[in-house]
């Protein structure tokens, strides 16, 4: 199922991102992922994935895994056989291709999946066209482009009432005065 991904030319605008190698477990080549998801079961039975180093994405079929204290994953990939492969191995980040994603329906979303949605306010209207999201802060935020001017917004559930896929918008309810204060 997993291989006829393989065939596809992986660019990182095709993947997202499943972890990073922390550590190797054993002496036999084994090693230790931290996973950037909620649900790690779903990824614990995976037969390939892919390995960016340099730039490229190389496929590393796996020859088993199990998680591993929660939100990691201990794997075997072929052709790693001793504590000198491993080592090449850690720190690299792991990617899947996006199609491999489970579907999220309702308001919840991939933060690539609604880059350039237009963004409007129950309030003051269409606001402008979502850029990118940044999740380097305590509280990731929409940051929205509205005719050059940037305009940050909390990506709050409850500033949040509907993401419309076949719209490619997303309605949200800011606090009374958010919007104004980035156009004065």
């Amino acid at each position: 199922m997993y291989r006829s991904f393989l065939f596809k030319v992986m660019r990182k605008e095709n993947c997202f991102f499943l972890g990073k190698i922390v550590k190797k477990y054993s002496f036999k080549g084994e090693l230790l992922i931290k996973l950037d998801t909620d649900e790690p079961q779903v990824y614990e039975h995976l037969e390939a994935i892919f390995i960016q180093v340099r730039n490229n994405f190389i496929p590393f079929f796996v020859v088993h895994s199990r998680l591993h204290k929660s939100q990691l994953l201990r794997v075997k990939f072929e052709d790693v056989d001793c504590e000198a492969d491993a080592n090449a191995l850690i720190g690299s980040e792991l990617y899947l291709p996006l199609d491999l994603l489970p579907k999220l329906e309702g308001n919840k979303f991939y933060f690539h999946e609604v880059i350039n949605f237009t963004i409007i306010d129950q309030h003051f209207g269409e606001i402008g066209r979502l850029k990118s999201i940044n999740d380097s802060t305590a509280q990731a935020l929409f940051v929205i482009d509205r005719n050059g001017v940037e305009i940050l917004i909390p990506m709050n559930d409850e500033f949040i009432s509907e993401v419309n896929r076949k719209m490619k918008t997303i309605i949200v309810e800011t606090p009374p005065g958010l919007i104004e204060l980035y156009l004065t």
